[in-house]
Order: structure tokens, then C-alpha cells, then sequence
């Protein structure tokens, strides 16, 4: 399990309708998140790709998953600044394949 539920159970302080709110919301919203930002990385749209990976960061580190916040931070950084697409190719990968993976496991651990 790449996530973890302490900074929403903190947030939600034993509202487990909270809880499920921030899990479905997330369900709901990155996997086009993440699909544009895979379109953005590749047509190499520097604006799209940093309000994108801006849009997620915040998603991801929610549901602990730090690395794949440094992941997004980083991608987000180097749009900004117009920076290497190159980069940006070579970090997107391991954003979408976290990602991915904790979509599974929300929908498999919430029976969503």
C-alpha cells in the first residue's frame, strides 16, 4: 500500500463520511487529471502541465504518499519554469504509475 489515511483520519476526526468524501472526490477527479497531464507532458504544454501537476500535488500528499507529492512538486516546478521537457518525461512515469496503483487500492480497499 503506497497511501496512507493519517493526515484525512486527522482532518475528518472520526467522520468516516468524510473520509469516504476525500476518497470518492479523489476517484473521481485525478484519473482525468491525470490523463490531461499525460496529454500536456506530451505535447509539451508547459502552462497545462504546471496548473496540473499543481492541481494534484495536493491529492496525492492528502493520502501520504510523499514521494509521489516530490514527484508532482517537481514537475510542477519545472513546468513553471519552463524547464526540461525532458525532465518533466523522464518523472512523469513514476507520477502516473503511483497513481495509478493507489486508484486501485482506494477502489479495492473502499469497495468503490
Amino acid at each position: 500500500m503506497i497511501y496512507t489515511l493519517v493526515k484525512i483520519k486527522e482532518m475528518a476526526d472520526g467522520d468516516e463520511d468524510f473520509i469516504l468524501s476525500i476518497v470518492t472526490a479523489f476517484l473521481e477527479e485525478i484519473p482525468q487529471d491525470l490523463a490531461d497531464l499525460e496529454e500536456a507532458v506530451n505535447s509539451r504544454d508547459h502552462e497545462k502541465a504546471y496548473q496540473l501537476a499543481h492541481k494534484i500535488k495536493p491529492n496525492v500528499d492528502i493520502l501520504g504518499m510523499e514521494q509521489t507529492r516530490i514527484l508532482a512538486l517537481d514537475i510542477e516546478s519545472l513546468s513553471k519554469n519552463q524547464g526540461s521537457f525532458e525532465e518533466i518525461e523522464a518523472k512523469f512515469p513514476a507520477l502516473k504509475r503511483d497513481v495509478l496503483q493507489v486508484i486501485e487500492e482506494l477502489q479495492s480497499d473502499f469497495g468503490i
